[in-house]
């Protein structure tokens, strides 16, 4: 009985088949589309119309140019602004639900129970700009500026009132900072906002008000003076007002704000996002719309952003406990 080899492909057809292989692969395995393939939603947890919402709008708007599809602004405002950080916690992190991370939901959440955790739940993108806050008085009130309010807070404790916009806001915080550096005891009173301290002000109700850089309105109009502001360097807009360094306290408070997604985000995902909104951030345009609203320019990558959000927890972690502060 004979015995038949068993079949082979010739030498140069076995080779011409290998070399095709590579042609077939496109079609077993499909590239995946860039993304975002749809809109992405950005929670900003403020009221449209307001200096928060017009800097966010412009940055979503600067940072669609660059990406094949829109960012699109979603308000959310109310529960001290902690709704996008509740919505973005509990979201896929696929890159197309993102919020707005206001100081005041990172201060909220060490304060009292919310269904989020700031150092385990997001994914942070970038960091964008910060408020500035400063103190006014009625003109003529305090001739010799801050100095003279704490001197008469030592002569009459417990005796003068400051206003904010809202016990446990960040005007309230470091307000009650200082007040415990100097070992002044005041009296606080919160406003709906600055408009309404403003009025309490200059009727005499209260003896200072601290808030954002609309106080400022005031001083224009020679209707009030300003004490101090808390940026890290004076205001080109009022020169004349000395920041809390200069008066002797090692403080800069900006409460820089960012943006981030849900934690576990894919970091190809992560860096095309922030490459958008940073580039928007350093347009003219949106540095050009910083000035105009006083807003310092607060810009850190995602590691930075990540890094700056851990060292903002542990130092409201040490006032919280400093201040003895509980849920307003």
């Amino acid at each position: 009985m004979s015995h038949q080899a068993p079949l082979a492909l010739p030498r140069r057809a076995l080779l011409g088949s290998l070399l095709a292989a590579p042609m077939l692969a496109p079609t077993l395995a499909r590239a995946q589309p860039a993304f975002p393939t749809r809109p992405v939603s950005l929670i900003v947890p403020f009221p449209p119309g307001g200096t928060t919402d017009v800097v966010m709008r412009a940055l979503a708007e600067g940072a669609s140019r660059r990406l094949p599809q829109q960012i699109i602004i979603d308000n959310k405002p109310g529960a001290a602004n902690t709704l996008g950080a509740a919505a973005v916690a509990r979201a896929r992190p696929d890159g197309y639900l993102l919020t707005q991370l206001p100081a005041s939901a990172i201060r909220v959440q060490l304060l009292q129970k919310l269904p989020y955790d700031t150092l385990r739940d997001f994914t942070p993108i970038v960091s964008v700009t910060g408020y500035t806050f400063m103190v006014i008085a009625k003109a003529g009130r305090f001739p010799n500026g801050w100095a003279d309010f704490v001197a008469e807070a030592r002569r009459r404790p417990g005796q003068l009132a400051f206003g904010s916009t809202g016990a446990n806001g960040t005007p309230h915080v470091t307000i009650a900072e200082l007040a415990a550096k100097e070992g002044i005891e005041l009296i606080h009173a919160p406003f709906r906002g600055d408009a309404d301290g403003s009025q309490a002000l200059l009727g005499g109700h209260i003896d200072i008000m601290a808030g954002g850089s609309g106080l400022g309105a005031l001083a224009d109009g020679n209707q009030a003076t300003i004490l101090n502001v808390w940026n890290a360097e004076r205001l080109p807009r009022w020169p004349s007002a000395p920041t809390l360094r200069e008066l002797g306290y090692d403080m800069v408070v900006t409460t820089p704000f960012g943006i981030v997604a849900p934690a576990g985000l894919d970091p190809a995902v992560t860096r095309t996002l922030h490459d958008a909104f940073a580039a928007a951030q350093k347009a003219e345009e949106f540095r050009t719309l910083l000035a105009r609203y006083d807003m310092p320019d607060e810009y850190r990558d995602s590691a930075g952003y990540a890094a700056d959000i851990r060292t903002t927890v542990a130092r409201e972690e040490a006032l919280i406990r400093r201040l003895n502060l509980t849920a307003g």
